[in-house]
């Protein structure tokens, strides 16, 4: 047996080498944004726009390998952007925080984490949720990875009368995306596995040849002073400012949102790569989670915010990756992306986007119809649960709403014996999280 196959049991898990590759390739290119947008959010902050990227990349590069060779799964794990805008635009901008102090409070996140699962309390809450509603988490984050697809293709807009409404269709962003949906849906009725990944390189080349997409960063690549590692950021934490007013709130806040938002997209991604069995267990989870809150630490130390798994690791999921070999060739990609990160505005958003809006069509499509909508007590939450992560872009507010409602709806129906203590208690410190949100 190769080590290869020792360390990430690739043919036992009916996958290839060359699957796993091509799998982190498409999961690459459907990621590579953050390394735009995530150091554009910090350096709001006030950190150094270079060493913000550089941080970022390399807080990728640590997650990446924790999931790799803890988890043995086929995800990225790196800085997110909804706990990176609440690090930078409340933490550092309302709060008043120095993005110093910022980084401390992510450190001791990562160790609250890490206790949280060595105790085994994180297993005991995904363990604690029902199978219908860990299906509607599923569901949720496809329907979630499709508004992020619609909203980065300019098809969905923000509007003043009706929230959100028709973007113009007449912007090549638009139609380009449209097109890459079709041709994507075409190939995957073919039967070509490499269907998503073509998809990014076809639409980022018409993106090139058309003129949408600026073609700057070639001439920034060779004009470039390479910087390799984030010596503004690295270790700069300030301990100091835990101990001021407010602080506690900062840090319960990191926490449970990224517990939860982690928490659901692990489960999400898990179905997808058939991780789940038949009564929702997980196995793996809890190497996986232990790997989450390692990365969160050494995050923090490097300069960014909390490290998390990214939802766009589906792609390299539906494009048929299965074990951790495809995180360790993600991880490999990212440090590459040191010496060329100009070039990543080359793949722009509308060319993840058709991507982003096909993976969420493939995650409802094998959870919804399984889901108990018969029963109102268990229908309602997950109907809930699926429509609040999109309405709200947020993972963990979804999965809030269906907390909440199913342990009220089965108390109120006479159905106590479905309510575990858990789920209880969970219920209890989501009202908490909503009341103080």
């Amino acid at each position: 047996m190769s080590l290869i196959e020792k360390l990430f049991k690739v043919k036992e898990r009916g996958s290839s080498t060359k699957t796993e590759f091509l799998g982190a390739i498409s999961a690459y290119l459907a990621v590579c944004y953050l390394f735009i947008v995530v150091p554009g959010m910090l350096a709001d902050a006030g950190m150094p726009i270079g060493d913000a990227t550089v941080a970022t990349i390399w807080a990728a590069i640590l997650g990446t390998l924790m999931i790799a060779f803890i988890a043995n799964y086929p995800v990225v794990v790196a800085p997110g952007l909804g706990i990176s805008a609440y690090f930078a635009y409340y933490v550092c901008g309302a709060m008043g925080l120095t993005w110093q102090a910022a980084c401390a409070a992510v450190v001791i996140s990562g160790f609250v984490f890490f206790i949280l699962t060595v105790t085994r309390i994180r297993q005991a809450i995904i363990k604690a949720i029902p199978l219908d509603l860990k299906l509607a988490i599923v569901a949720g984050i496809g329907a979630f990875i499709t508004i992020i697809g619609l909203k980065n293709a300019g098809i969905v807009v923000a509007t003043p009368s009706t929230m959100i409404g028709l973007g113009n269709m007449m912007q090549p962003q638009a139609y380009l995306t449209i097109l890459g949906v079709v041709l994507a849906g075409w190939m995957m009725a073919k039967g070509i596995r490499l269907a998503l990944l073509i998809t990014i390189l076809i639409v980022a080349a018409l993106g090139i040849v058309t003129g949408v997409t600026p073609t700057d960063g070639i001439h920034n690549l060779l004009s470039t002073d390479f910087k390799l590692l984030p010596t503004e950021t690295i270790f700069q934490v300030d301990f100091n400012k835990m101990l001021t007013v407010g602080i506690v709130g900062v840090l319960f806040s990191i926490t449970m949102v990224d517990l939860f938002d982690n928490m659901s997209t692990l489960i999400g991604l898990s179905f997808r790569a058939g991780f789940m069995d038949k009564s929702g267990n997980i196995p793996g989870l809890d190497r996986a989670l232990i790997s989450d809150s390692i990365a969160t630490m050494g995050a923090g130390f490097i300069g960014t915010p909390t490290s998390t798994a990214v939802l766009e690791s589906a792609v390299g999921i539906e494009a048929g990756a299965r074990t951790g070999l495809c995180a360790l060739f993600l991880a490999g990609f990212f440090a590459l992306t040191l010496f060329v990160a100009p070039l990543l505005t080359l793949v722009p958003a509308f060319a993840t986007a058709c991507v982003l809006i096909i993976v969420g069509y493939m995650m409802l499509q094998g959870t919804a119809s399984r889901i108990n909508f018969s029963d109102v007590t268990t229908g309602l939450p997950c109907f809930l649960t699926i429509f609040m992560m999109p309405f709200t872009f947020n993972i963990a507010t979804g999965l809030a709403f269906g907390v909440i409602s199913f342990v009220l709806l089965k108390l109120l129906a006479g159905k106590k014996e479905e309510i575990t203590l858990t789920m209880a208690v969970l219920a209890v410190v989501f009202v908490g999280i909503l009341i103080f949100h």
